[in-house]
């Protein structure tokens, strides 16, 4: 178990007076790779929003822990955020049709949040040292063509969870990571997701829908419904919960 990295405390978001987030108390990120699944509608997504400042809490706190230090990020920007050591993948890809693949890396490494990681390098250095990042994960995943400009739905997935690492978070929140990915993909990006954690001490959260995915590749899983966490625990004990089953998995899946 790893040091907790986010707590949150009374969230809150409404939509036309519908409130779709309301958490009491949650903390997150003391396991490795953690699962948030729940039914359409359950607020998974604008959760993750909440948290990285894409969209605005009605009310509540975030705190992030790094290095020994608490810092209330509740109204810090999502740039600023993304320089703590915080970053997500997302549901809808921006696409450089223009560049190429090894390109889009790059021009998407044009920040101050980079920068850090290698300041104390040239600026020769730096483009060398990010070339050598972008290279290696290009390679790990078999993209054959970097100088190439079409990408298929599942390759525009995989340039978003590269770009991601490539900032080295110690916070990744990814939304719907495999979806559209063949297996092989798949299991590429789970095996290098429980890499990172093992190795770099990185904590990650999972927002899906494949279930099998979830219960293999998870340490806690936080179930999510009508804006709430119901339930959080191990996979194998929130998997057999009835309120899970009832509300989520059919009676069929139990």
């Amino acid at each position: 178990m790893q040091e907790k990295k986010l707590h949150l405390k009374n969230i809150s978001k409404s939509f036309g007076g519908r409130k779709v987030v309301d958490i009491k108390e949650l903390t997150l990120g003391t396991h490795g790779i953690e699962g948030l699944i729940g039914p359409n509608g359950a607020g998974k997504t604008t959760l993750i929003n909440l948290i990285t400042h894409k969209l605005r809490m009605d009310g509540g706190q975030v705190l992030y822990y790094t290095n020994g230090n608490e810092i209330d990020i509740s109204n810090k920007s999502f740039d600023e955020i993304a320089r703590f050591g915080m970053v997500r993948t997302n549901q809808v890809i921006q696409d450089f049709q223009s560049l190429s693949i090894r390109d889009s890396l790059l021009l998407s490494l044009a920040t101050p949040e980079y920068e850090r990681l290698y300041s104390i390098f040239s600026e020769k250095k730096l483009r060398k040292a990010a070339e050598q990042d972008i290279a290696k994960y290009l390679d790990y995943f078999h993209f054959e063509n970097p100088d190439g400009h079409a990408l298929s739905a599942g390759e525009k997935k995989l340039l978003d969870i590269i770009r991601c690492l490539l900032l080295k978070p110690k916070v990744l929140l990814m939304d719907e990571p495999t979806c559209g990915l063949p297996q092989d993909q798949t299991d590429l990006v789970i095996a290098l997701m429980r890499k990172k954690t093992v190795e770099e001490g990185m904590s990650i959260l999972i927002v899906e829908h494949d279930l099998d995915l979830i219960w293999g590749v998870s340490e806690n899983v936080y179930f999510m419904a009508e804006g709430e966490i119901l339930i959080q625990g191990p996979p194998e004990e929130v998997r057999k919960n009835k309120t899970v089953v009832k509300k989520y998995m059919g009676e069929g899946d139990a």
